[in-house]
């Protein structure tokens, strides 16, 4: 194209079709994966960041000549790496012992910078970065979970009904499996006492797993003790 601001509907048409595939491919990892932002929103993030990129570009290509008109092909696609923002956020939540989605986050921004790049025509960019991507959540996380898993802080919630000396039983079951707390906070509901199941606690804590043992282990152990409703890990 000799025509720095002219392109045909083919080249449109595949730029298009780039970002659905690449988009779709991070949003396929995302979704495997069960998290917030799935195939259809990657596919739609990288879709309209590349849309908006030609339009960007190649949109107001009919003012080009005009006296006191200055095109800006990167003003719009300023707008979209500051926008994604906020949909990025819709992804993260806080579930009382740590954020989540952060990682999801963080794809859907380098989604819409992949999406820029190929709207740019920047394909080995996008393609790389894409590749890049896809190792980063795919091959690091492995990874992550087999030499990090056991250091991740696992909030352990237990309801019981009448026990007084909960805290302790807790905390003898914990000690014997070698979990280490790192927090706890214990938090009672009490009615008028007309019995002992009248007094409901709720314990809080903050542990830390050893690899070995599995989370539906913990919660059998510590259901054995007497009065214990509830029990559960995240």
């Amino acid at each position: 194209m000799s025509n720095p601001w002219f392109i045909d509907n083919v080249h449109i048409l595949m730029r298009l079709l780039i970002a659905m595939l690449l988009g779709g491919l991070i949003g396929f990892e995302r979704e495997h994966n069960n998290h917030a932002a799935g195939l259809r929103t990657h596919i739609l993030v990288c879709l309209g960041s590349a849309l908006i990129m030609l339009l960007s570009i190649y949109g107001f290509s009919a003012f080009v000549d005009e006296i006191n008109v200055r095109v800006d092909p990167a003003r719009l696609a300023t707008a979209v790496i500051t926008g994604i923002g906020f949909l990025g956020a819709g992804t993260i939540l806080f579930t009382g012992k740590s954020i989540t989605g952060l990682t999801t986050a963080a794809s859907l921004w380098v989604v819409a910078a992949i999406g820029l790049a190929i709207g740019a025509g920047f394909y080995f960019a996008a393609v790389v970065s894409t590749v890049l991507v896809l190792l980063n959540l795919w091959v690091l996380n492995k990874i992550e979970q087999r030499f990090l898993g056991g250091k991740k802080v696992q909030l352990l919630t237990v309801r019981a009904f009448g026990k007084h000396d909960l805290l302790d039983h807790v905390s003898a079951k914990l000690t014997a499996q070698g979990i280490t707390v790192r927090k706890m906070t214990l938090l009672e509901n009490r009615k008028p006492l007309e019995n002992e199941l009248d007094l409901h606690m709720e314990l809080q804590l903050h542990i830390v797993v050893p690899k070995p043992i599995e989370p539906p282990a913990i919660m059998s152990e510590i259901k054995s003790i007497d009065g214990v409703f509830g029990v559960s890990i995240e």
